[in-house]
């Protein structure tokens, strides 16, 4: 049986101020062609299916949309919730569409949802588990001590009676790291998942009962201890940090018990996010002009500021979201030591002095009663002098 391994779709996401609408229905349209020209029977669909707890209506359309295509073209769908579903919006309708073959389980409910599926070898059992905190288990489990996430987890698979000698696929949306080390991060992952991770850490050893895990929460595709445990990773590029990522989807083939082959198919972007780094002069020659429509990052090596640079830059490349500086003086404020400049100094003189630090020059005092304004509407400072 052949299974698509798909996760973190954040359907809706906006990359700076551009809408990533179009660029998410034609990666979906790559799945739907994938899917058909590898005759896939299923698709896991890992959590975070949109990119806020309320999605636009754009964004509810485009999911309503992909899973129609899948329903025509008679593949099951089995999603669940992420941390950054509403598991109510997501969970609605779920009994209506399980006749059409597509299975969502987006809040615990006390039980591991469990459907059974069939080929020539027998039965195949696909266990959904959406995002789960150790708080809600306990409640189903208040006899149990559960002080982790990861004993949270093992409640539940524990609870599961999960029969090991039959073939059992696991979709959960958590932080799995391996005896080796944690999962690299993607970098345009949430703050919660950044800086929680280790509070939030499950081991693999509770998922040993499962031929395949597929799992959603971090962006890089990786494998997690072994092959068969599996971040699919996002679709998408969605942070400077990913522009050297190649993006992929797993193709799960679950044969007879215990054999399970993966192999990543490469996707191919509608428009490609990279970071170019030079002097504007340089980087926008023509002969160094390629794929105008990617999204850029730049990082300009000229030691003066450019007026209006991102302007400029996106009449060449319509599409630069940032725009930074590698220069002698960029570097020398980062040897600072901004400890020592903020000892004893009052408000205006911590400006004048990053001003300066900045610019090369002293602050008018226009820009002064400026910035001392801002800081008494932010309430960082009541100085009215």
């Amino acid at each position: 049986m052949k299974f698509l391994h798909l996760g973190d779709l954040h359907i809706g996401k906006s990359l700076g101020e551009f809408n990533l609408i179009e660029d998410q229905k034609f990666i979906l349209n790559q799945i739907l062609d994938i899917a058909g020209k590898q005759s896939v029977d299923a698709v896991l669909i890992a959590g975070d299916v949109y990119d806020k707890p309320i999605p636009s209506e754009e964004a509810v359309g485009l999911f309503d949309y992909f899973l129609c295509k899948l329903a025509a073209m008679k593949i099951k769908t089995f999603v669940i919730s992420g941390n950054h579903d509403s598991d109510e919006r997501l969970n609605f309708g779920s009994s209506l569409f399980e006749a059409n073959q597509l299975y969502i389980s987006a809040k615990y409910g006390g039980q591991l949802y469990k459907q059974e599926l069939t080929d020539e070898y027998g039965k195949i059992n696909v266990y959904l588990l959406p995002f789960v905190k150790a708080s809600q288990v306990k409640h189903f489990f208040p006899e149990e001590e559960i002080d982790s996430y990861d004993k949270a987890v093992s409640v539940i698979i524990d609870h599961a009676k999960i029969d090991k000698k039959e073939r059992n696929i696991l979709v959960a949306h958590q932080f799995v790291a391996g005896k080796s080390g944690d999962p690299v991060m993607g970098g345009s992952e949430s703050a919660a998942v950044l800086n929680v991770g280790l509070v939030e850490k499950i081991g693999t050893d509770c998922l040993n009962e499962f031929d395949y895990v597929a799992l959603g929460h971090i962006h890089s595709p990786q494998k997690v201890g072994r092959e068969e445990i599996r971040y699919s990773g996002s679709l998408l590029k969605y942070s400077q940090s990913e522009v050297n990522n190649d993006k992929s989807v797993p193709l799960v083939i679950v044969g007879a018990k215990g054999d399970v082959s993966i192999e990543l198919i490469k996707l191919k972007p509608l428009r490609d996010m990279r970071h170019i780094k030079g002097k504007m002069e340089q980087l926008l020659d023509k002969e160094n002009i390629k794929s105008p429509d990617d999204f850029i990052y730049v990082t300009l090596t000229d030691e003066d500021p450019i007026n209006d640079a991102m302007g400029i830059f996106q009449q060449y490349y319509p599409n630069t979201i940032k725009i930074d500086y590698d220069n002698d003086h960029t570097r020398a404020i980062g040897q600072v030591d901004i400890s020592r400049i903020v000892e004893d100094k009052s408000f205006p003189e911590l400006i004048s002095d990053f001003y300066h630090l900045m610019y090369g020059c002293e602050i008018s005092e226009e820009e002064m009663a400026i910035m001392k304004e801002v800081a008494r509407e932010a309430g960082v400072t009541d100085e009215t002098d």
